[in-house]
């Protein structure tokens, strides 16, 4: 609910959004442990954009290759659904037959092997393939973090990178909100202002709660459009 007060002796209305409130915000351990939790949750939803199952040097095609090296195609048989074991088997076998010939041919049906286990993979949770990406790629600093805290089993990294980054954007968005709250009575265009900002700051808080408290996917999640925390402000 959006409300205005009263006009000041400056002649300025007060945006007053009800949801916003008018105390001092500072660290403290109930602030840090809320964060935590917030991160936790945004660590575990989905998100399409920044997969990296799709590349040369991520977990998929790491799996293949030992598959291929210990002839055990049960090592990447947990990368797809059921229904479609007999096509990896499949190619699985082929790829152990073409390996033999010579040096070339057992590079092209590693790629093979690889494109073919990754589009099934992609395709059993509901994403798009468009080719093997080269390794090395950029993924930003959430992924591998995740990835290292699973090696190293401790996960206090993630926590720490998160936390700082739903802190930063968090009063990134209650300070713009906070200071337009205020304008002149007659001011329209300052008014919407005030009102985008508000708008941007609850959608941003809304957007974080509802991903900390959405339960997290199995590993062959449905269509699901969950928000990353870079657009999360920006959809509703």
């Amino acid at each position: 609910m959006l409300t205005a007060v009263p006009a000041n002796r400056s002649g300025n209305t007060a945006f007053q959004p009800s949801h916003i409130m008018k105390t001092k915000t500072k660290k403290s351990p109930i602030l840090l442990t809320v964060l935590t939790a917030l991160a936790v949750g945004l660590f575990f939803a989905p998100s399409r954009a920044q997969a990296h199952c799709d590349g040369l040097d991520g977990p998929v095609v790491k799996a293949a290759q030992k598959a291929l090296a210990e002839g055990n195609v049960n090592l990447v048989l947990i990368w797809v659904q059921k229904a479609d074991e007999t096509e990896i088997k499949h190619a699985f076998d082929q790829t152990l037959a073409v390996r033999k010939l010579n040096p070339a041919a057992r590079k092209l049906a590693d790629m093979y092997f690889f494109e073919t286990l990754v589009r099934i993979h992609r395709v059993g949770e509901g994403a798009s393939f468009t080719g093997l990406k080269p390794a090395g790629r950029d993924l930003g600093p959430a992924i591998p973090a995740g990835d290292e805290a699973l090696e190293t089993g401790n996960v206090d990294p993630v926590l720490k990178l998160l936390a700082e980054k739903i802190e930063h954007g968090l009063r990134e968005h209650f300070n713009g909100a906070v200071e337009k709250k205020k304008f002149a009575r007659d001011d329209v265009e300052a008014g919407r202002e005030a009102v985008r900002a508000y708008v941007e700051y609850i959608h941003y808080v809304e957007g974080i709660y509802q991903a900390a408290t959405r339960a997290a996917h199995g590993h062959f999640a449905e269509n699901d459009e969950t928000p990353t925390s870079e657009h999360i402000h920006e959809e509703k």
